[in-house]
């Protein structure tokens, strides 16, 4: 199987963040934000969805009860045996789970009504080759979802980026609104949903999401304090609250439908 050059640093993070995800940390499997997803797309029950890049697969399994079937595709297998463990639990008998690469999908043309990725488009060195594949097996006419963390728009954006790599290794870089939108024109779909959800996200479940080593975390820490001290930028616009230092995290939901005559 061809994978993509950060494979490694993608396999072996999020194989060591699994044990988090199971638990339901943070707000990856918030599920206000899942049934707002599944409300934006309106699932119809005929419809074969493919969940790229799917992770502990939350959107392919809030999706499965509306739909004909769910193919959930991760390049982890510990990720994976997350999303087949609560299928279980949930007695969905619908959902497949494939090992597979985003940038290179194993899948015919045209196979699918509904193609989605979530939080993963920051992870992928070439995002022009994962978009090109999720349009490939997608229907014509059918739609495509693209939902990932919006990148700040000012001159601490490569900052915030270096923070998020430190602190994760299989973080590339995030998109801003422009890049996201600019994916779907060139590969000839046509926007129909744009919307943005605000995520408070908490410095100490950040660093303890990921595991980062002690010293990384140190560092992490000292840099946000600084910050909130009026010191030198992160990126991230950290504030202290009750609860210790917080953050916030702007989700963008992008929608569109595949002209027929891109196949």
């Amino acid at each position: 199987m061809k994978q993509s050059a950060n494979a490694h640093a993608v396999v072996q993070s999020f194989t060591r963040q699994s044990k988090q995800f199971e638990k339901g940390a943070l707000h990856f499997s918030d599920k206000d934000y899942l049934d707002f997803m599944v409300s934006c797309l309106h699932p119809s029950k005929s419809d074969r969805v493919l969940e790229v890049a799917a992770g502990a697969c939350d959107c392919g399994l809030a999706l499965a009860p509306f739909v004909q079937h769910v193919t959930c595709l991760d390049m982890t297998p510990d990720m994976l045996a997350v999303g087949k463990k609560t299928a279980a639990k949930r007695a969905l008998d619908n959902v497949a789970f494939v090992v597979g690469d985003a940038q290179a999908l194993p899948f015919s043309n045209a196979q699918f009504d509904l193609v989605l990725s979530r939080l993963a488009f920051h992870h992928f060195l070439d995002i022009e080759s994962a978009f090109e594949q999720m349009t490939r097996v997608l229907k014509p006419d059918g739609t495509l979802v693209l939902i990932d963390m919006v990148a700040t728009d000012d001159a601490w954006r490569g900052t915030r980026d270096a923070l998020e790599t430190l602190r994760d290794p299989s973080h590339v870089r995030n998109l801003s609104k422009k890049e996201m939108l600019a994916l779907f024109s060139t590969h000839s779909v046509d926007v129909q949903t744009c919307k943005q959800t605000i995520k408070q996200t908490s410095l100490h479940q950040w660093l303890a999401f990921t595991q980062p080593p002690v010293a990384v975390q140190q560092e992490l820490l000292r840099r946000f304090e600084r910050e909130c001290q009026g010191g030198e930028k992160t990126g991230f616009y950290p504030y202290q609250t009750d609860n210790g230092i917080c953050f916030t995290q702007t989700w963008l939901l992008l929608m569109g439908h595949k002209r027929p005559q891109h196949i």
